[in-house]
């Protein structure tokens, strides 16, 4: 009997998607709810799991089709398995082992099938140091670059040939290649195009000194994280201290919405993550009343599920601000752009010892160079100006993160 994989609902607004790549190949088994398939929407992806137990059949819609929401993706077989003809005899030992390989295959969680399938790593070869001996995706990074690394096998020469003719090398060879975007690709580069052709876009700078944060963060970094079990970073003092200015300036945390203007009692920050097919935003949500513990966990998360591709369509869904920190990548400035339909993104850079004045003192200290980007048809040069300055203070002077100055 074969039952029928079609394309799950993707989300609010979501009608399309591209088949990203098949997990499952015809006549390889399934599990129930085992992913068989990975599909890329406008926003994440998102992977199909087998409705029933069976065996793969044919694929309907190859990789790199659109498909749209209920569209065939490919069939199950779950009748006539057991009619297949009978395999020669082999060792009594082969059956164990071919057991244990289909057993292993099948704990791999979704991600380390991803990186097994991406890296050709044979999963029986690496030992796995997660939870009861599994893999995680870092055992297999981790093989895949020992791979890598690992020197060419040394082959004995032949006899030399008589007169052997002359050799080009092909080393000097120019190549080209061609590579499809991905959904998620083509989507950040029109939204981001977007964002140029309709905002009145501009770009305010200022530099921070990091002394009392990184002090802060050096005592307490160890209290911390033995008390909440998540980092003390620097995302959650500026998000705290983003806070401050966004009340402080609502037109900042505004949208323009056809000929009004919508404002937020609420922050929502979308914080740009770095995941292998590109930048995506998930949103931490009502940042205004969380704490710094809460902001930097949630954060983590959206990290992790980053890297995994797990991020759905709600964890992207909405912000009304944006945080961009290009200073992890060794960034010194940059002009962000606007993650439509927000009104503003403030962009970090990476922490340099500078001379600086203090006191009438020349003195040493670790500087940042931050950058707020704006629409100008909401927000007027003054309130962006005053909203980055109102950041630079809460930064330089945390205090003020506690006691709302």
């Amino acid at each position: 009997m074969s039952i029928e994989v079609k394309v799950p609902v993707l989300g609010e607004s979501v009608s399309e998607a591209t088949v990203g790549q098949w997990l499952k190949q015809p006549g390889e088994a399934v599990a129930l709810d085992e992913p068989i398939a990975s599909l890329e929407t406008d926003k994440v992806a998102v992977e199909v799991p087998s409705p029933v137990a069976g065996i793969m059949g044919a694929h309907v819609a190859a990789e790199g089709d659109t498909v749209a929401v209920g569209a065939l993706l490919g069939l199950i077989e779950t009748s006539g398995v057991a009619t297949a003809p009978a395999a020669a005899p082999a060792p009594a030992a082969a059956a164990p082992a071919a057991a244990a390989a289909a057993d292993d295959a099948a704990a791999l969680s979704p991600a380390v099938r991803r990186a097994v399938l991406e890296h050709g790593i044979d999963p029986a070869t690496v030992k796995g140091t997660g939870k009861d001996g599994r893999l995680t995706k870092e055992d297999v990074l981790a093989a895949a670059q020992a791979k890598q690394a690992a020197p060419a096998p040394v082959v004995a020469a032949p006899a030399p040939a008589p007169a052997p003719a002359p050799v080009v090398s092909a080393s000097g060879e120019r190549r080209e290649e061609r590579v499809k975007m991905t959904r998620l690709r083509q989507t950040i580069a029109k939204r981001l195009k977007q964002a140029q052709e309709t905002a009145a876009m501009l770009t305010t700078f200022n530099d921070v000194d990091m002394s009392a944060v990184m002090e802060a963060r050096a005592k307490y970094k160890d209290v911390f994280e033995k008390k909440h079990g998540v980092k003390l970073g620097l995302m959650s003092f500026f998000a705290k201290a983003s806070v401050l200015a966004l009340k402080d300036i609502p037109s900042v945390n505004a949208q323009m919405q056809g000929d009004e203007i919508v404002y937020f009692d609420y922050v929502d920050i979308s914080v740009a993550v770095s995941a292998p097919n590109g930048l995506v935003v998930p949103v931490v949500r009502d940042v205004d009343k969380m704490s710094f513990a809460a902001i930097e966990k949630a954060i983590a998360e959206y990290g992790k599920k980053a890297r995994d591709g797990t991020l759905t369509m709600a964890d992207m869904a909405g912000g009304t601000f944006t945080i961009s920190n290009g200073g992890v990548f060794g960034g010194l400035m940059s002009t962000p752009i606007i993650n439509p339909p927000q009104s503003a993104v403030l962009g970090l850079h990476r922490i340099e010892d500078r001379p600086v004045v203090r006191d009438g003192q020349i003195v040493v200290r670790p500087m940042m160079y931050i950058a707020l980007s704006y629409d100008h048809r909401i927000i007027d040069g003054r309130e962006a100006v005053t909203a980055l300055k109102t950041i630079k203070e809460a930064i330089e002077d945390p205090t003020r993160l506690l006691i709302d100055m």
